[in-house]
């Protein structure tokens, strides 16, 4: 399922993104069942955290993400870090606004930058008359982010916060390596499990659920690291692998079992609150072609 936005003039195509963006965060929050996350059935792991609150906050963030395609429109023709350094005023606003809407509570700091990222490279693109696709969007992405872990995690000194301590301690990267990466764990290990289940006939909730879990299996997630640990990203990684592995798994069954896999989850108090973000990134992804 892909769209083109290449039939519309630039402040569509502006427009139409930013939509799409924040379909993906309405896609992601409503997937249910998503293990240890917060979904329609219940909080996951979250104590501070619902259903409606994550609504709020989709709506206190949906204003800025044009804002973000307009920084990589005006900056379409200059390095992609200075594409990066402009974008960081309207992130931090970005932010601020959805702090104030949920009352202090972090819902979308990794979604805000990860689609923030995405929507200035779009822009970036567009200003330059380039395709919008899978790959070009990737890779306008790790453009921007060149040097960023580099300079804000190998470089940092003392570690002053959970993305740099983990990055001193066993070298994960988070959500700046990812996106350095053009979005490499959903490219490899996401969107190849959406693309061959809607290609099944499978419901685009089914194969979003397939996506989470082939992420899960994959991403070096520093949410669940922050909750349990390296023992608790290697458990949930087997967790989701074994899953995987089972053969002719339904729909039903599927469902069942992330069900299951949410019980324990919360039990150990653990979110894949990493893999969530990039549900969105996949999603927003799949909607343009992969060349």
């Amino acid at each position: 399922m892909t769209t083109s936005l290449a039939r519309f003039n630039e402040p569509d195509v502006q427009r139409s993104f930013a939509e799409l963006a924040v379909e993906a965060l309405y896609r992601e929050i409503n997937l249910t069942p998503k293990p240890g996350l917060v979904d329609r059935v219940n909080s996951g792991a979250h104590s501070d955290m619902n259903f409606a609150l994550f609504i709020t906050s989709i709506a206190a963030i949906a204003p800025w993400l044009s804002l973000f395609f307009n920084t990589g429109r005006e900056t379409a023709y200059l390095a992609g870090p200075q594409t990066l350094r402009a974008l960081r005023p309207t992130g931090l606003a970005c932010e601020q606004a959805m702090f104030t809407a949920t009352g202090g509570v972090n819902t979308h700091k990794g979604g805000i930058f990860s689609l923030g990222l995405l929507c200035a490279a779009a822009g970036r693109l567009t200003q330059r008359h380039d395709a919008l696709t899978q790959r070009s969007l990737c890779h306008e992405t790790s453009l921007i982010c060149t040097g960023i872990v580099e300079q804000e995690l190998k470089n940092s000194g003392i570690a002053k916060t959970k993305g740099e301590q983990q990055f001193q301690a066993y070298g994960f990267t988070g959500a700046r390596g990812e996106a350095a990466s053009g979005f490499i764990t959903v490219r490899q290990s996401g969107l190849p499990h959406l693309q061959t289940a809607l290609r099944q006939g499978e419901s685009e909730e089914v194969a979003l659920l397939r996506m989470l879990l082939g992420l899960m299996a994959a991403n070096p997630d520093t949410n669940l690291v922050s909750r349990g640990g390296t023992a608790g990203l290697n458990y949930a990684r087997r967790y989701a692998r074994r899953l995987l592995k089972i053969q002719r798994l339904t729909a039903d069954k599927l469902v069942k079992a992330l069900f299951r896999m949410d019980a324990e989850f919360i039990k150990r108090n653990l979110s894949p609150g990493g893999s969530a973000d990039l549900i969105a990134v996949g999603w927003l992804l799949s909607q343009f072609p992969a060349e």
